[in-house]
């Protein structure tokens, strides 16, 4: 069951490291994008870096707990920020599959990486 734990935060991670790495190479059509829900440019580069870097840490089961964290915050900051034009069915889609992924990240926040993690290496060292 273990290794469940494991396909759980890679699942979760690779939709974000799809899109971090897509943004970097649409820089402008995503820079566009973002303006026109008032994100200003600014944010743009270190959108890919928690896009990347965090979704990275989850897989490897590295300080798991505040990558779980900050992915929660960042996932639903997304949410209300470009999902929520109920009028749209697919906006309402988006933002429920935000919300989803959220909890994911919460319970992963909750509970930790696992077994299968480096976290869980670091911890048996310890003791």
């Amino acid at each position: 069951m273990h290794i469940l734990e494991l396909f759980g935060r890679i699942f979760l991670s690779v939709l974000f490291l799809a899109e971090g790495i897509r943004k970097f190479f649409f820089q402008e059509e995503t820079i566009m994008y973002m303006e026109d829900f008032g994100v200003p440019e600014i944010l743009f580069f270190p959108s890919i870096f928690v896009e990347i870097f965090f979704p990275l840490l989850l897989i490897i089961g590295y300080k798991t707990k505040i990558a779980a964290l900050v992915m929660a915050l960042f996932t639903l900051t997304v949410a209300i920020i470009f999902h929520t034009n109920f009028n749209s069915g697919m906006e309402m889609t988006f933002f429920l599959k935000d919300l989803a992924i959220t909890g994911g990240f919460i319970i992963i926040l909750i509970n930790g990486a696992g077994l299968l993690s480096i976290d869980r290496m670091q911890k048996s060292k310890t003791k």
